[in-house]
């Protein structure tokens, strides 16, 4: 381990997130929160790595699965619930709801419940990162099962031809919704697509937060030096339901009791221990982490319900 301290750091971003999306399950199953949620549990070093990696500046831009991404951006989790319990303190006044929340003010350029519409819509981003020379990268996220979108596709030969700073993170959770990604596709080895488009494409685990840092910190170079875009393939298991109330009959048996020895808190939280980090420091932080969200919770669950007269405010069309 090369970061004792930021491997601490890591470890505190996953335990929120994870708290964060169990205090949404809770809240969903009351029917407090309302509509579709799809939650990131057991993906949580996907985006505690690559936000360690990116700098001030850069654009993010995730997958309607995006509660994760927005919180390792640095929104804050009060904002995050009361966005999806419609409130008015939400980020996007509760109007966006779990599926089309955005804040730009912390470079989280939202979720998109279009399934890949986010990659192109990063490559303008990183078209003006490259006009503008501000130095900036734009990264964008999908799962597996949008690797077979059309849009990814041109959005990926667009950024390569132009030699856009922008990463595409394919998040493998070996589902594409409720199918396995080798029964949709000739070659589950999702990276090797890169190489049709002449841009870089690699494969790593997605739940070893120091290797997503260090691939992402390394590719994010490259871009910025004018070296062009990059796939990356993150190999990682979602420990719940593609939405909640999915019953999951499609898994086979033993599969999450297996995929939980090796989902990535459990990781960390056993490098730390073999790296002299004692036992109560990492009960502390998390006893810590669980009661911060808690208590983002109850803030939000005290602010107001966004009015109904007001649904056209901000619409466009």
């Amino acid at each position: 381990m090369q970061d004792i301290g930021q491997a601490l750091s890591g470890l505190e971003m996953m335990y929120r997130i994870r708290f964060l999306e169990e205090k949404v399950t809770e809240l969903r199953k009351q029917q407090i929160i309302q509509g579709s949620v799809h939650l990131c549990i057991g993906q949580e070093a996907i985006y505690a790595g690559s936000l360690q990696a990116l700098r001030k500046g850069d654009q993010v831009f995730s997958t309607y699965r995006g509660h994760g991404w927005a919180m390792a951006c640095g929104v804050p989790a009060h904002a995050i619930f009361a966005e999806m319990l419609g409130r008015e303190t939400g980020v996007n006044q509760g109007r966006g709801g779990s599926a089309y929340f955005s804040a730009a003010d912390w470079g989280f350029y939202g979720e998109n419940s279009i399934v890949g519409a986010g990659a192109p819509i990063a490559c303008g981003a990183a078209l003006t990162n490259k006009i503008t020379a501000n130095g900036a990268v734009a990264l964008t996220a999908f799962g597996d099962g949008a690797m077979n979108q059309g849009g990814v596709h041109e959005a990926m030969n667009f950024a390569a031809y132009l030699d856009l700073p922008v990463l595409f993170i394919c998040e493998n959770n070996v589902y594409s919704e409720l199918t396995p990604i080798a029964e949709t596709t000739k070659d589950p080895v999702l990276y090797k697509r890169a190489q049709a488009y002449g841009m870089r494409g690699v494969r790593i685990d997605g739940n070893d937060l120091e290797a997503v840092r260090a691939c992402v910190a390394e590719q994010a170079a490259l871009a910025r030096a004018g070296k062009g875009p990059a796939l990356i393939e993150m190999m990682t298991q979602r420990l719940v339901g593609h939405y909640y109330g999915d019953m999951q009959s499609y898994r086979p048996k033993g599969e999450l009791t297996e995929a939980k020895k090796h989902e990535p808190l459990v990781r960390m939280r056993n490098l730390l221990l073999d790296n002299g980090v004692s036992l109560d420091e990492l009960d502390d932080m998390e006893a810590a982490c669980r009661q911060a969200i808690e208590k983002d919770a109850e803030q939000a669950l005290s602010a107001p319900p966004t009015p109904t007269e007001s649904v056209l405010k901000h619409l466009y069309a």
